[in-house]
């Protein structure tokens, strides 16, 4: 990466992260939607405690991936309502710095969620979730999920049903994801040897790498489009 798009990058994600610093409008909805969900799984999952220990992963990611839609369709829409991708459109910069600092921006705010998340779980489903390992694939989960989220939010910002079509052209996609996501994290929490789910944070690597490069190279056409 070469210093002019290092430093646009860097720009953009000071920007993001400026503005919700003074609004703090991204995280607090992200944050109060996932509480909200977990607590309901939580009393809804209350009185079959074996369905609750097995539910827990399921509860995790379910309530990290509409977290992150609710994240990236505010995020795009603030930018398009308030003409400041018109602007980063029209600067003599790279596109790929554009999707590269709203990509960094929208994976903080996920992983602030999910950093939240994961004692908060551990105290109202009694199990701990703060594994090194699980840590690690929530963040190469996040990673996919706000890769391809991101292009995809800047696709549908376009359209007035923006937050019902962004989750109907993100799931299928970002399928690949979330079964890895949920498989491996459901492994770890069982005890399961690392022979039985070492896998898992190998595939979502590999599909993280694949989603990166595709959604790099393909945002300068989707954008113009």
């Amino acid at each position: 990466m070469n210093t002019s798009l290092l430093k646009t990058v860097l720009t953009i994600v000071r920007k993001d992260l400026r503005a919700e610093l003074r609004s703090r409008e991204l995280v607090s909805s992200m944050g109060l939607f996932a509480l909200l969900a977990i607590l309901i799984f939580s009393f809804a999952l209350e009185l079959d405690r074996a369905a609750r220990q097995e539910a827990i992963s399921g509860v995790l990611w379910v309530t990290i991936v509409f977290a992150s839609v609710i994240g990236l369709n505010r995020s795009m829409a603030s930018e398009r309502e308030n003409g400041n991708l018109d602007g980063m459109l029209i600067a003599p910069v790279p596109r790929a710095a554009v999707f590269l600092g709203k990509l960094v921006g929208n994976l903080i705010f996920t992983l602030v969620v999910g950093a939240v998340l994961l004692p908060l779980m551990t105290v109202l489903y009694n199990r701990s979730l703060l594994d090194p390992w699980v840590i690690a694939i929530l963040m190469l989960g996040t990673i996919g999920f706000c890769t391809v989220g991101t292009l995809l939010a800047t696709m549908t910002v376009q359209t007035r049903a923006r937050e019902s079509l962004l989750p109907i052209v993100m799931m299928p996609i970002a399928l690949p994801v979330l079964l890895g996501a949920v498989r491996g994290t459901t492994a770890i929490l069982n005890d399961l040897p690392p022979a039985d789910w070492m896998i898992w944070p190998q595939i979502l690597l590999a599909v993280d790498i694949v989603y990166l490069l595709l959604c790099f190279f393909m945002f300068e056409y989707v954008i113009e489009d």
